[in-house]
């Protein structure tokens, strides 16, 4: 079948717009338009660099166009506006007057001549004015919120909980493209063979400062390597890899991950267990746990048992105190991975934190009849959000007596982000997501 010829930033304004209009993640939606249009390498890259870019300086862009807009505009006109004006300000390598010719024979396909005749003004007086500067903005939060592209709710709500020299961290943080970062499977392999492997590959690899089995990959996607597909390397984030340290995991072990989907963690701790214990992973949706079962094939670990349940309903079907470990990975508001999601600080709000902290608590109280005596529960989230963290976590304690803080155990080179029992990570400490761990244990029976 012929794939219908598109360019790369008509795609984009597609893309850009369907998210919009659909509150659609873009991280879901990409692939499935390289795939619809059939771009590859350095077009496959664009698409990329201008659809996340975009989002992620959406208010930005917004701040630089108001002045220059005189009229109410349609929403496809604005987005091709925000996704040229990107483009002229933030990459180098392209000319403003390729952007702008690009932008006006989109204007005319899309619109009407008057249309492209005020694309082509406002790119062009912006080109010659200039861009308003964040100095003109004389509320500090306003020009934090503005400057990063992070509304100001979000921006008051972590200056309260974090102070003003770490939020502005965390917000600038965010706008970074991530490093794509793969956990080597030490049963099959050691990390120097599998860096060894995909420099032979072209990848430009190094190993983890942070993590001792993880590598990051300075060039290249790793998804498509050899490594990948022969079960070599599993691509998981380096904060996310910290979560099986917490577990403290003994060999022979029986091991629940009860929101484990995509499986990146239910692998890990399979390899930990090194071929013995066994891992059972549930998750809500059949299609979820098919993924978990094609990773756990594709990394030869036999041991994992993939289900299809709802966790809050676990105690209906294993046995009371049947598990050594748990693994409660909590939904969450995401907070700590918009890198990769930027799209997640434009559609969260306080009242989702509100209920995700009550399902949280949900999954935590049904996990807490199933673990056995000295057993650990460890409880994570991929958000920065205090009550969805340290609330959660804290008001589990105070309503379940039996269970105590325990000593929270993360590779060496992340000891000093422990307080205790639990970290707080965020994008700026080393380059990971934002994530938060904690680890408690189930007091034996006196």
């Amino acid at each position: 079948m012929n794939k219908v010829r598109k360019n790369v930033r008509e795609a984009a304004l597609e893309l850009l717009e369907t998210v919009e209009k659909n509150q659609s993640y873009s991280n879901l939606m990409l692939n499935s338009y390289i795939e619809k249009y059939g771009f590859a390498g350095p077009d496959a890259g664009l698409l990329t660099e201008i659809a996340y870019g975009t989002l992620q300086r959406k208010q930005t862009l917004d701040f630089f166009l108001a002045p220059f807009l005189r009229k109410k505009i349609e929403t496809w006109v604005r987005i091709l506006l925000r996704l040229s004006l990107y483009q002229m300000v933030y990459l180098d390598k392209i000319p403003d007057r390729a952007i702008i010719f690009e932008a006006v024979e989109i204007a005319k396909k899309r619109g009407h001549q008057g249309i492209s005749g005020m694309v082509n003004g406002v790119l062009r007086a912006m080109q010659r004015k200039g861009l308003p500067s964040f100095k003109e903005i004389e509320d500090p939060i306003e020009r934090l919120s503005v400057a990063t592209s992070h509304p100001r709710w979000l921006v008051e709500r972590w200056l309260e909980e974090y102070g003003y020299k770490t939020t502005k961290e965390m917000c600038e943080a965010n706008l970074a493209p991530p490093v794509q970062t793969a956990r080597v499977n030490v049963n099959k392999a050691s990390v120097e063979e599998v860096v060894d492997r995909l420099g032979r590959e072209g990848f430009k690899i190094e190993p983890s400062p942070v993590i001792p089995e993880a590598v990051r990959s300075l060039k290249g996607n790793l998804a498509r390597s050899v490594c990948f597909k022969e079960g070599l390397i599993t691509i998981q984030d380096e904060s996310s890899m910290a979560v099986a340290y917490a577990l403290d995991i003994q060999k022979g072990q029986h091991i629940l991950d009860c929101c484990a989907a995509p499986g990146g963690k239910t692998t890990h701790i399979a390899e930990k267990l090194g071929g013995t214990g066994k891992v059972t992973a549930l998750d809500l949706h059949p299609h979820k746990i098919k993924l978990i079962r094609e990773n756990a094939e594709r990394l030869g670990l036999s041991q994992i048992e993939a289900v299809v349940m709802d966790s809050r309903e676990a105690g209906q079907h294993f046995e009371k105190e049947s598990f050594d470990r748990i693994l409660v990975d909590a939904p969450c508001s995401g907070l700590g991975v918009v890198r990769r999601k930027p799209d997640i600080k434009y559609v969260k709000n306080i009242k989702d934190m509100k209920t995700l902290q009550h399902v949280q608590l949900s999954i935590l109280e049904e996990m807490a009849g199933l673990l056995k005596p000295d057993g650990i529960m460890v409880f994570s989230t991929c958000t920065v959000d205090r009550a969805e963290n340290e609330g959660t976590i804290e008001t589990f304690l105070k309503q379940h007596p039996g269970f105590e803080p325990y000593p929270l155990h993360v590779p060496e080179a992340m000891e000093n982000y422990v307080d205790g029992y639990r970290t707080q990570i965020f994008p700026q400490d080393f380059g990971g997501d934002g994530f938060f761990i904690a680890s408690v244990r189930k007091k034996e029976m006196e």
